[in-house]
């Protein structure tokens, strides 16, 4: 890592970050791009690869200088996720960020359906985005119009869950593994989980452990990633 002024290419690098809770890929772009251009002295160009939610954590791929070109490469690789669903109730998000919408009975659900459900959601799927994502309609956020209470019309996409695993049930929890393509959104999956299980599903927590060949464990966390540049 080299972070001085002069060419581009002493700056042209891909950092992999493990993105906290509650942060946006974007408060990482930024504390990283106010970091690097502090260092050097001049703006430079910052971007992620691939959104990770706020409530999720884990790795996101930050290309800094010319590496902004490849952003497309990367965003486009396989995701690999672990987390945990929770069962018998759903919200509005998907997720954990707004409380149970619905709530369902969960006494019907043994080992032998969630397994039949994860078969069912793997491979080529069919699958409906939230309402409150980044998804643009009309030129706009989808979650922007979602939060001001418009009706925002969702269009499903084609994705593909290449692994889909459960590594622990202790219900109402169940723990999983997924492999899955671009543009797939694992609170979907939580929501059609819950629905597959003629239940609800919402997703509780989610950590992305690897993009293509890149993986966590050789990420840094925000914080050492600052000081590293600021160190040099």
């Amino acid at each position: 890592m080299n972070f001085t002024a002069g060419d581009e290419a002493t700056y042209t690098h891909v950092l992999l970050i493990n993105k906290p809770l509650t942060w946006t890929s974007f408060d990482v772009v930024n504390k990283l791009r106010y970091t690097i251009s502090k260092k050097i002295g001049q703006r430079i160009k910052v971007g992620h690869a691939g959104t990770l939610d706020p409530l999720a954590s884990g790795l996101l791929i930050i290309c800094t200088g010319k590496m902004t070109k490849q952003i497309d490469d990367f965003t486009g690789m396989d995701k690999e996720y672990t987390g945990t669903f929770f069962l018998g109730a759903t919200t509005s998000t998907y997720d954990s960020e707004m409380e149970p919408d619905a709530l369902f009975s969960i006494e019907h659900i043994d080992e032998v359906l969630l397994r039949e459900a994860v078969a069912n959601l793997t491979g080529v799927l069919q699958q409906m985005p939230p309402v409150y994502s980044a998804i643009k309609i009309d030129g706009k956020a989808a979650y922007a119009q979602a939060r001001k209470g418009k009706d925002v019309e969702m269009k499903s996409r084609t994705v593909e869950i290449k692994e889909f695993e459960i590594t622990r049930i202790d219900l109402p929890e169940v723990d999983f593994r997924v492999v899955c393509s671009k543009g797939t959104y694992i609170r979907s999956l939580a929501y059609d989980f819950g629905k597959m299980l003629n239940s609800g599903a919402y997703l509780k927590a989610l950590c992305r452990t690897k993009i293509g060949r890149f993986d966590l464990k050789d990420s840094l966390t925000v914080e050492d990633c600052v000081n590293k540049i600021s160190s040099l």
